[in-house]
């Protein structure tokens, strides 16, 4: 099906070169582009409303009638396939990431390589070169990348667990393990029970996620997804740090300091055994504090300050914070050449983008109206309450229209007020601890590039290493079962892969 797929956009790609050369006078005339049309995922119950006040005021912004296409989240990757495949292609396509389909697609020549024309435009002019390389297939820049804040591991637990046993905030690997086992057996919510476990796991199991397991392994000096040794890029996982991450885990696991159902646990329910007193330990996202804190706040208005805890990243066996960040973006937005024919089109594309990407769309899309959903309180945005149904349509809105946001420099729109005070402070150390562990941050550096055999292979090759972590983690493996999962991998085409990474890396340093 994808092949299918690629050879319909690549023809799309050749049928339009032909009509370009066919006219007599050189290149095609752009065409007027008053209206703009983009596709573009959301992830509420409904999409926005086409005559909705957020619309009104992008338009209102930009100075064009702009389509969008909604799709559902869920289903958005078979979408964007179909519609490469069709003849109604959209002048601007939010694409999620660096998929099989878009990199066949990209390198077909079905969109437009942007590297040599986005400094041109002042709010399209990345501040973070490094994260555009990291969007970047093999050095080309095929969409303006949608920025995310690159570090935001933490560890959560339960500050009132801790306190009751007299246990100070983990800094190291080590710590993680004797909170985690205090936590299991010395009855941290004194109900005379034992009830609890230290670190809770829902099943994660894939490589390269952000899972625990990605964050722990990197705790432990593995590199970020792929680490350089003696002159060449490998894969984390064939690092002994790597196995000894993974002794790491295990060993708590043996000991039932983590959650015996990991492999299963439906990561939906992933708050519950914190919030409930169960688990008193999460390694996620740091945005996750919130939603925790909240969740007692919910519960019990009156009492629910110091119930939540966090820190960062957390130093290594080797006294090191090799600290776990992404690679910074969460996919881009291209530019279809099949519906933008001409470099004088692409052009007004880019200027409606350069527009999207000043502060005022910004603050639309990412705060939402002044006035009718938020005021700015002390340079932040506040929500306005009462809410009345315009605001609370525009808060629901701008959930999906946040998916246009690019922020290439940076955030420019207004960080949200924090409802209390207590809320604030929270917040704010969050953003002080992720400051702090940026500095620390290891980077994946093979993120740029696209190996060939990666890309028709890699899904099932990782699939073999990361089924045999989770049955070595489970105890139904030992650890040679893992090791020869790792030189499967090899021999089922990971050699080519690591050949192709590195050919790539040499070419382009």
């Amino acid at each position: 099906m994808i092949r299918r797929k690629l050879s319909l956009a690549a023809a799309v790609v050749t049928a339009t070169a032909m009509s370009l050369t066919a006219c007599s006078g050189g290149e095609a005339p752009a065409a007027d582009l008053s209206t703009v049309s983009i596709m573009a995922p959301f992830l509420e119950a409904q999409p926005p409303s086409a005559d909705g006040a957020v619309q009104k005021k992008l338009e209102e912004l930009t100075g064009k009638d702009i389509n969008i296409t909604w799709t559902p989240n869920a289903s958005y990757e078979d979408k964007t396939n179909i519609t490469l495949a069709s003849s109604e292609i959209p002048h601007i396509m939010v694409i999620q990431g660096k998929t099989p389909g878009f990199v066949k697609n990209a390198e077909a020549g079905a969109f437009w390589d942007l590297t040599d024309k986005l400094d041109d435009y002042p709010n399209l002019k990345t501040t973070f070169p490094d994260i555009q390389q990291n969007a970047s297939i093999n050095g080309k820049v095929y969409g303006v990348f949608r920025g995310r804040a690159p570090m935001r591991a933490a560890v959560m637990f339960r500050q009132d667990w801790l306190d009751k046993l007299g246990l100070e905030a983990p800094k190291t690997t080590e710590d993680l393990y004797n909170v985690a086992k205090a936590f299991t057996e010395q009855d941290p919510d004194g109900n005379g029970q034992d009830d609890t476990w230290g670190i809770t796991i829902p099943k994660w199991g894939a490589l390269g996620t952000n899972s625990p397991y990605d964050i722990i392994e990197e705790w432990y000096g593995t590199g970020n997804r792929w680490t350089e040794k003696d002159g060449k890029l490998i894969p984390s996982f064939e690092t002994e740090e790597f196995l000894e991450a993974n002794r790491f885990v295990k060993k708590m696991v043996d000991e039932k300091l983590i959650n015996p159902d990991f492999a299963t646990f439906d990561g939906t329910k992933w708050n519950e055994p914190f919030f409930n007193g169960k688990g008193g330990i999460i390694v996620d996202v740091d945005s996750r504090v919130s939603v925790l804190v909240n969740l007692f706040k919910q519960a019990d208005p009156n009492n629910y300050e110091n119930k939540v805890g966090f820190v960062g990243n957390l130093e290594g066996p080797d006294g090191e914070l090799h600290a776990h960040p992404t690679d910074g973006y969460s996919g881009f937005l291209a530019v279809p050449k099949s519906s933008v024919r001409t470099e004088a089109e692409l052009d007004k594309v880019l200027e409606v983008l350069n527009t999207m990407n000043g502060k005022e769309v910004a603050i639309l899309l990412n705060n939402g109206i002044e006035g009718v959903n938020f005021t700015v309180e002390d340079g932040k945005a506040a929500s306005i309450k009462p809410e009345t149904e315009e605001s609370k349509t525009v808060s629901t809105d701008i959930k999906s229209y946040a998916q246009l946001g690019m922020n290439v420099g940076g955030n420019t729109f207004y960080p949200v007020k924090q409802p209390t005070e207590y809320e604030q402070q929270v917040f704010d150390k969050r953003t002080e601890v992720m400051a702090e562990d940026l500095k620390s941050a290891v980077y994946n550096p093979a993120a740029p590039y696209v190996s060939a055999t990666y890309v028709s292979k890699g899904a099932q090759l990782d699939n073999i290493v990361a089924d045999a972590r989770i049955k070595y983690l489970a105890g139904q493996i030992d650890e040679q079962g893992l090791k020869d999962a790792i030189k499967l991998w090899n021999t089922s085409g990971g050699d080519k892969v690591k050949e192709e990474i590195n050919q790539l890396w040499q070419d382009n340093k």
